[in-house]
């Protein structure tokens, strides 16, 4: 069973309390509270695992670091837990029956950024699904368990997996980007032959500061593990493991246009996470600044226009609304 953040567990506590002291009549837990706590435990559940093999909604995934993997449906329902081999057998035979629909053509893979899991991409994933003729998948990885070596390990199985994609393209939120970045490093050469294009959104191309001070504090480095204590203690180490781009890509940064940003803690402009200068990238196809903060990005009408342009194009729009370069 996943671990529950203390979070999650005290907000299921206070429910579970409330529920008690009312009156009689009242004391059983409502659909909308038992819905609620069942989407904090899923959301806690996706933190727990990486994805392996992606099959438009289906996937297989793996605990990381050790062999624990199971079988998620379209609705995320688990319908195997198991070790790895039993669970790709039976992916492969629900393939094989026709229950799981192959991916052929050209391919998006959506990831997520740190601490967050696929559900946060999803307003993105449907604004693409809806506008281009391609497969757009969703990649999830469990951020805090693992390290971004690993992450990109991890992407590395889905891309190999899907042979069938002749062109694959990557959109990535925050930390996202640097799991593709560690990908192209390792990658092998016909699977990267077939990356064509990669939207990076708020990404900490040049390492982040608020990471960096973080590392001040003894308590906040010692605490930090998998991908964040890559940013917060090990960024000199990781940063030359991040391949640049080799495919065009674009960058999309968050950031007020002026020299204060979102943040009072942060130099410069900012999104309150990153900072426009730690977005740039050498190499960069395009880049465009969008006056949104760093969470709400993947729901920013600008940003969503400006994706499916590059992906569409290899540029960004020419005059998106209150956006600049």
């Amino acid at each position: 069973m996943a671990r529950i953040p203390l979070t999650c567990w005290l907000a299921a506590g206070w429910i579970a309390l409330a529920a008690a002291s009312s009156p009689a009549q009242e004391q059983a837990a409502s659909p909308a509270d038992a819905a609620w706590v069942a989407s904090l435990q899923r959301a806690a559940e996706a933190l727990e695992w990486s994805d392996e093999l992606v099959r438009q909604d289906w996937r297989l995934q793996r605990r990381p670091t050790t062999d624990a993997a199971r079988i998620l449906d379209p609705t995320d329902r688990c319908i195997l837990e198991g070790d790895r081999d039993t669970c790709l057998a039976r992916f492969r035979a629900l393939e094989t029956e026709g229950r799981i629909p192959a991916v052929r053509g050209p391919t998006v893979i959506v990831l997520h950024g740190l601490g967050e899991g696929r559900s946060s991409m999803q307003p993105l994933v449907e604004h693409l699904r809806n506008r281009l003729d391609a497969n757009v998948l969703s990649f999830g990885y469990a951020s805090s368990r693992a390290g971004i070596d690993d992450h990109g390990r991890s992407l590395d199985s889905v891309v190999a997996g899907l042979p069938d994609a002749d062109r694959i393209s990557f959109v990535g939120h925050s930390l996202g980007n640097l799991v593709v970045r560690r990908w192209m490093s390792l990658a092998a050469a016909a699977d990267l032959a077939r990356a064509h294009r990669m939207v990076m959104l708020g990404a900490p191309n040049q390492g982040s500061d608020l990471a960096r001070m973080a590392s001040r504090f003894w308590i906040l480095a010692s605490l930090a593990d998998g991908a964040a204590r890559d940013l917060v203690v090990d960024w000199a180490k990781v940063s030359p493991t991040l391949a640049v781009p080799s495919c065009p890509f674009g960058i999309v940064a968050g950031g007020k246009g002026d020299d204060r940003g979102y943040s009072s803690l942060l130099a410069g402009d900012d999104d309150a996470v990153v900072r426009v200068e730690e977005t740039r990238l050498e190499g960069a196809d395009d880049f465009l600044l969008v006056p949104v903060n760093h969470a709400a990005m993947m729901k920013n009408p600008t940003v969503q226009q400006a994706t499916v342009s590059f992906l569409e194009t290899g540029r960004f729009p020419d005059d998106p609304p209150g956006a600049g370069r």
